[in-house]
């Protein structure tokens, strides 16, 4: 796989991995070049295990930020600190919605 520079997967370049074997194989079945025909399978795939590990990646960052989010708010009403119950409940709601907005986002289609 060709993670990005930090050595993370990435959606957009297990997309373009993914299409360009597609391509490649299909030029190797053009001409007969078996060696394409298996550079591009094998390019195709490590695109799509790519996009995949990068899909699960973002879903199960969206869970921790929504996990977060509900963690201030319960811990301040625990406590009894009312600030941080506060500052947890309009924080919490502002994390708890990212993470939703980016597990939706990763939802496996």
């Amino acid at each position: 796989m060709s993670y990005n520079n930090n050595g993370e997967p990435n959606k957009s370049t297990g997309q373009y991995h993914s299409m360009k074997g597609n391509l490649v194989e299909t030029i190797g079945n053009l001409t007969g070049a078996e060696s394409w025909q298996q550079s591009g399978k094998e390019e195709h795939a490590q695109g799509e295990a790519e996009y995949k590990a990068a899909q699960a990646k973002g879903y199960a960052e969206g869970t921790m930020d929504r996990v977060g989010g509900k963690k201030d708010a319960v811990v301040g009403a625990i406590t009894g600190d009312r600030q941080q119950e506060a500052s947890g409940k309009l924080n919490g709601n502002i994390r708890h919605d990212k993470g939703e907005a980016q597990q939706e986002f990763n939802k496996n289609a």
